[in-house]
């Protein structure tokens, strides 16, 4: 990798206006990381505007652009920001509906020749998920279902066909479906961003 003066020099040279040259990454533990007013300010500019480029932003933020660099790669190496691909939206590519499915899992892997009982149910059932398309998310939960998942499909009828894919695996018992009417709140972070800044300034 070359050094950042050297690379910002020749895309300078080059006239390039890049996105931000990190690679996703998941934080290695869970833990708090402190953000300032400016790492909002990039997250937020980046998030409404994904294809600014980091030359501009340190541009409209009035910073140097090794800066909004050095930010951006701490953020995404203490896993802060996790990725930069495109938001793309289930309706526009004809997956109109979405549902969310509450998962009832066997509590006991039926494969019981291995010297631990076999595998986790909730992790077979996940690799099955997984393989599912059309199933977005999932998580395991509190309550009495096992695992949340949110799904897409076509149409109601079409539903169905989602709903039988996921419940093919052995390990699931039950399922039961509640189809979402309407977008009330989409997901959002900025609002999250913008209080754990004030948090920290309230702190300091």
């Amino acid at each position: 990798m070359q050094p950042v003066g050297r690379q910002v020099a020749q895309d300078i040279a080059e006239g390039l206006d890049i996105l931000p040259r990190i690679r996703p990454t998941a934080p290695a533990r869970l833990r708090t990381v402190p953000i300032d007013e400016l790492d909002a300010r990039i997250v937020e500019l980046f998030t409404t505007e994904p294809r600014v480029g980091v030359l501009e932003c340190s541009r409209r933020l009035g910073v140097a652009r090794g800066t909004v660099q050095a930010r951006l790669d701490r953020m995404s190496r203490d896993g802060v920001v996790r990725g930069w691909g495109p938001e793309v939206d289930p309706a526009a590519l004809g997956y109109a509906v979405t549902a969310f499915v509450t998962l009832e899992i066997r509590q006991h892997p039926s494969d019981e020749r291995q010297p631990t009982g076999g595998r986790a149910a909730h992790d077979t059932v996940a690799e099955h998920l997984a393989a599912v398309p059309e199933v977005l998310e999932a998580h395991t939960i509190t309550g009495p279902g096992d695992v949340l998942a949110r799904v897409v499909a076509r149409s109601n009828a079409d539903l169905q066909r989602v709903i039988d894919r996921v419940l093919a695996s052995d390990g699931v018992v039950r399922a039961s479906t509640v189809i979402a009417l309407d977008t009330q709140i989409p997901w959002r972070l900025l609002p999250l961003v913008a209080d754990a800044t004030r948090a920290k300034t309230s702190s300091t």
